[in-house]
């Protein structure tokens, strides 16, 4: 049956509908019947009053956005396999076998290996309750990354000549997560194209012990470049001194004074846009490393293949720690919003091409960079399907908004608490911190009765999916992620086959 994958011009992300419900052209997108007596209530509407204001969901620093795409192809295509005769990845089993006998723990890294507790990695947030963010995933001992632009959000930021020199929010949010860290995992600073040219990666190596760099090979959300409204020519100027990009040029003399008489313009900021070469990411690589890097990641997404082969390549080349790969059906923090919907290979499609092109490195014994992949990972059902699916060549699952929604929810509800408004659905389970969170008790007694809730929520949901992950192991009989493998999976759809190429 054919039909549309793509959302109608009704959407979430700035509050538009279709007047005419579900009656609505497949084609277009628009209203089946479009009337003069309409005041605007679809994306077109919207456009016609706001222009390219529209483009972008509203109020991006308070909320986090998903796809709202209909892939025809996904996980879901999949069943997972199960098993009754013997076990792998385990040297002795017998009857007191059981699921916390099953070894979910891995590492990143060559000379200085970071452990990790489970094959999850945080992926770069910077807004939001980034602070629970990053306590929750100290505490379950796994990787997170600090967002790009971090740096330009902090008002307590001093530049120099237009290079960063001092940048407090950083040290901050390393703070927060050496905090709660008890031997796994680390904290990594992520660099997009603003970053690395205003030398905020050398600032934080000299001015901090972090010593994860990610490379942000895209700019800002994914493949696109940053685009924001300046909201005045103050802020408009202020900004471009620092070292960024504004439009138009804010310290044009008729453009300040065409501002002052009429208004009649917006200013925007916009971020670089990366143009790479091999020899410019391995001598932006080796600076690093001169400055006492001692892991160098690299961020990507669901580029055009070529790109993600030489990518591949260039990690390999260059012996990096970590390549994390973004594919399109997943979360973000500021992408317009049909970006959002239209742009890049999907998750599964992605991590197909993965596998082909790390196999051939690893035929010509190539060193292989761990590999990470994100794309609305939320559940350990997905989890398990992806490490299956990639047959350890996919190593880390990145959970950015299922952890984020965590770190929210549970701060929320420890407010309520706190209040004495617990809501009914939660009556159940008592009306303190220690009775309604589950895991509330065992972190207390490690950390202090002053943890955050929101914190307590994030180590809470990694323990669940990470738990759930060793379920479907051991229905498998796999007790260590090195053995995962497409036998452990079921196709359900010709699609499905065809990845597992039967």
């Amino acid at each position: 049956m054919m039909m549309s994958y793509s959302p109608k011009l009704s959407t979430y992300y700035n509050h538009t509908k279709n007047r005419t419900g579900n009656d609505v052209c497949d084609l277009s997108g628009m209203c089946s019947v479009c009337t003069d007596q309409c005041i605007g209530t679809c994306e077109i509407g919207l456009s016609a009053v706001r222009g390219v204001e529209s483009t972008y969901p509203y109020q991006t620093t308070t909320q986090q956005f998903a796809s709202e795409k209909k892939y025809p192809f996904d996980y879901s295509h999949f069943n997972i396999n199960g098993r009754v005769f013997g076990a792998v990845g385990i040297t002795d089993y017998d009857e007191f076998t059981n699921v916390y006998s099953v070894d979910t723990t891995t590492e990143i890294g060559v000379d200085h290996k970071i452990p990790v507790r489970a094959p999850f990695i945080l992926p770069a947030i910077a807004k939001l309750d980034w602070r629970d963010y990053y306590a929750g995933a100290a505490m379950f001992g796994i990787p997170v990354v600090i967002g790009e632009n971090a740096v330009r959000t902090d008002k307590e930021t001093v530049f120099s000549n237009q290079k960063v020199v001092k940048a407090p929010v950083i040290n901050r949010m390393e703070e927060i997560y050496r905090n709660y860290q008890d031997g796994y995992g680390d904290i990594i600073f992520q660099a997009n194209m603003d970053d690395i040219t205003l030398g905020s990666p050398e600032c934080v190596l000299k001015n901090t012990n972090i010593k994860c760099i990610e490379i942000k090979l895209g700019q800002a959300a994914k493949g696109i470049q940053h685009m924001a409204v300046v909201q005045s020519l103050e802020d408009a100027r202020a900004l471009k001194q620092k070292g960024y990009f504004v439009h138009p040029d804010p310290e044009d003399e008729r453009i300040a004074e065409a501002y002052a008489k009429h208004h009649s313009f917006h200013f925007y900021e916009y971020g670089r846009l990366p143009f790479w070469t091999e020899e410019k990411l391995e001598e932006t690589i080796r600076q690093y490393r001169e400055l006492g890097a001692e892991h160098i990641l690299i961020k990507m997404a669901g580029y055009d293949e070529e790109d993600i082969v030489r990518t591949l390549e260039i990690g390999s080349a260059n012996e990096v720690s970590l390549i994390t790969f973004d594919g399109a059906g997943g979360g973000t923090g500021h992408s317009p919003c049909k970006m959002m919907n239209e742009w890049g290979m999907p998750v599964i499609e992605l991590e197909q091409v993965l596998w082909k092109h790390l196999k051939k490195l690893d035929e010509r014994n190539c060193y292989l960079p761990k590999i990470a992949l994100a794309g609305g990972f939320t559940t350990e059902d997905r989890v398990f399907k992806a490490l299956a699916l990639g047959e350890n060549y996919v190593n880390l699952i990145a959970i950015g908004r299922g952890a984020m929604a965590a770190a929210m929810s549970a701060k929320n509800l420890g407010e309520l608490i706190k209040n004495q408004t617990v809501p009914e659905k939660y009556r159940q389970f008592g009306t303190s911190v220690e009775e309604i969170f589950f895991d509330a008790p065992m972190l207390m007694d490690k950390y202090g009765k002053d943890i955050s809730t929101g914190a307590i929520g994030v180590y809470s949901y990694l323990d669940r999916i990470n738990t759930g992950l060793k379920q479907l192991m051991t229905l498998n009989r796999k007790f260590s992620l090195s053995c995962l493998n497409r036998s452990d999976l079921i196709p359900l759809t010709p699609e499905a086959r065809r990845i597992l190429g039967q």
